[in-house]
């Protein structure tokens, strides 16, 4: 086994005059399947063509270092969108970024892939440009950007790419090799499932031309000019896209833009079983190249953990995974995973602990019924959420068999879940031996969850769970590892100033913190990503699904207070709790009783911008959900 080359010296060795693909990646080379550039160029490999990479290129030299490839370009930006790995929230520069050397921010440019690419067709005129990865799915028609504050046009133009592989590449990019071993330039595929191109009526291909006459498995997006103005187009477009991710139901899309058609055919197919153990049994090195000396920080999230499945049929709202990934899971064989378990236990730095074993949301293993195998995924139903589907089949069996073996693995001393676990879930599950199993050996002394809001009217935009199945769960949870004398504790994740969340919903999530003790050590300011329905929300002002208007907490008044009422105990919050006490008319909460939120200001209190320690996890007091 070996790196895929990066420079013109290992091309040499190789004795390769020329490499048939080269990959353009916004993140540092780190030869792990948790990265894109890594799954996708061992794919290209293991198909018989040479492949290169060009980590976080700046300078025309590194563009040119690698040559002109054969066949193509494929460029992403890195598993994160540039932009949101760039920015907080709050839209300040972050000053760390975990996919490059060392930790350190600046690596990549804003909008890395049209940067990239504008500079590839700068530099090699019309060589094919293939994009695809998160940056690329999510912005492959025209979308609300939180950055510009408007509505930018499908990033095909914006790049210039010939092609757009959308959702997880892997069979889109099967067939693309296949062409390529024909001899088929890559620079006019039209037809192949799970990508996007551009094209003009004029050079419309023929098939195409046909079904826009009969509009048979075609429809039509609101154009961009329309959905940039009128925002009730932009719900209607967003929703034929959001309903179209299945390969079993949908349709050809196309958004006209101006003269330009974006052209979305069909998703790709689901992958097999098969497919999905070959793509995990590559000859990845599973860490950083060695060049960067000072080590790339977020291999320490993947080394030791194994992905078991794709796809999540949980489709929160705010969630991008529906639209990249699907709702279909997607899983690999029990013989897979635990084969790569057993591959960790004889790399030299492991300790015994497998840090996570799941996917999306770890005990949604299989799919979530049988018709959705035979139909394709509800367009307008639901598996989960506040409520749950008849259809929905509940088992943890087939997950539960993968944990057991793992944990009888020599040298594995523990198999943690790090991965989101769908509490709701659990509950439905009348069989309870994974939960108990789940306390009993696959938590390092706290799980955490993902409630997000404890408001129903909150919890029903989000698509979640309502209050109650949450202390249910936490009831649960706290008996159950009394019973087994077990000190572990729930670490619950909230997202402050979702749409739909009002200010008094705002208060009302920190009165119930209040009553459990618990402050956050972070908290999760809603970030309107491209292409989820919260986002539409938040660009709209609307509910997409009722067209009726909702709050939105836009202004940074607005947001800053629903921030720090999360976290009301800060002494840097007091103004911005007050404030917002204030104004929801709850002063009754401001005082020096028990129920109180903060304390009464006095004149000659001494302010202060220390920000104390955050509560170790450890500390019953902080932590335990009671």
């Amino acid at each position: 086994m070996s790196f895929l080359p990066i420079s013109r010296k290992e091309i040499e060795e190789l004795n390769i005059e020329q490499l048939d693909f080269i990959y353009v990646s916004g993140d540092a080379y780190v030869d792990h399947p948790s990265f894109g550039h890594a799954i996708i160029s061992r794919i290209v490999e293991s198909q018989g063509f040479t492949i290169g990479i060009i980590p976080q290129p700046v300078t025309d030299d590194d563009y040119l270092e690698l040559g002109t490839p054969k066949f193509a370009f494929l460029v992403g930006s890195g598993v994160v969108d540039s932009m949101v790995n760039n920015y907080t929230v709050a839209k300040k520069k972050r000053t760390t970024d975990v996919y490059s050397e060392g930790g350190q921010a600046g690596k990549r440019p804003d909008r890395a892939l049209t940067v990239y690419c504008k500079n590839l067709r700068r530099l090699f005129g019309d060589t094919p440009i293939i994009i695809g990865g998160i940056e690329a799915s999510l912005r492959r028609f025209a979308h609300y950007d939180y950055w510009a504050d408007k509505v930018m046009p499908s990033i095909l133009l914006d790049t210039d790419a010939d092609l757009l592989m959308y959702g997880m590449g892997e069979v889109a990019l099967f067939n693309i090799l296949e062409y390529a071993k024909k001899g088929i330039p890559l620079k006019h595929l039209t037809g192949i499932e799970g990508t996007a191109f551009k094209t003009t009526l004029e050079n419309m291909p023929k098939r195409l031309k046909q079904a826009v006459e009969t509009y048979e498995n075609i429809q039509f997006l609101p154009s961009y000019e329309n959905v940039q103005t009128n925002k009730l187009d932009y719900i209607k477009a967003f929703k034929i896209a959001y309903e179209n991710t299945d390969n079993l139901n949908s349709n050809i899309l196309l958004q006209k833009h101006n003269e330009i058609f974006i052209v979305q055919n069909k998703p790709s197919r689901r992958m097999t079983t098969e497919e999905l153990d070959f793509a995990y049994s590559l000859p990845y090195e599973k860490t950083y190249h060695p060049i960067y000396t000072k080590g790339v920080p977020a291999i320490l999230e993947v080394e030791f953990s194994v992905n078991s499945h794709r796809g999540c049929y949980g489709n929160c709202s705010f969630c991008a995974i529906t639209y990249h990934q699907g709702r279909a899971v997607q899983r690999r064989s029990k013989e897979s995973i635990l084969k790569e378990v057993e591959a960790l236990t004889h790399k030299p730095n492991f300790k015994g602990y497998i840090h996570d074993l799941g996917g999306p949301s770890a005990n949604f293993f299989e799919p979530a019924c049988e018709k959705q195998l035979k139909y394709g995924v509800c367009k307008n139903r639901q598996c989960i959420g506040k409520d749950k589907c008849p259809n929905l089949k509940i088992s943890h069996e087939k997950y539960l068999e993968v944990l057991r073996e793992a944990r009888k693995i020599p040298n594995v001393k523990k198999v943690f879940i790090r991965s989101g676990i769908r509490f709701d879930y659990i509950l439905y599950d009348n069989d309870k031996t994974f939960f108990e199993e789940l306390c009993k050996h696959h938590i390092s002394g706290q799980l955490k969850i993902a409630p997000e809001h404890i408001c129903n009217n909150v919890l029903d935009f989000m698509n979640k769970p309502h209050k109650k199945s949450y202390l249910d769960f936490v009831k649960m949870y706290e008996d159950y590892n009394k019973k087994i004398g077990k000190r572990q504790f729930l670490v619950p994740y909230f997202i402050s100033s979702h749409p739909a969340c009002t200010l008094e919903n705002a208060i009302e999530l920190a009165q119930y913190l209040k009553s459990i003790n618990h402050i956050p050590e972070q908290v999760q300011d809603f970030y309107p990503t491209p292409s989820t329905l919260s986002t539409t929300a938040y660009y709209t002002e609307l509910d997409p699904n009722t067209l009726q208007p909702i709050f939105v907490a836009k202004s940074k008044e607005d947001k800053a207070m629903q921030r720090a009422l999360l976290q009301y105990k800060l002494p840097q919050n007091f103004e911005l709790v007050k404030l917002a006490l204030t104004k929801a008319n709850r002063t009754d909460l401001i005082g020096n009783a028990k129920h109180c939120l903060i304390k009464e200001y006095k004149s000659n209190q001494k302010k202060t911008n220390t920000i104390p320690k955050s509560p170790k996890s450890k500390n019953a007091k902080m932590n335990k959900i009671t």
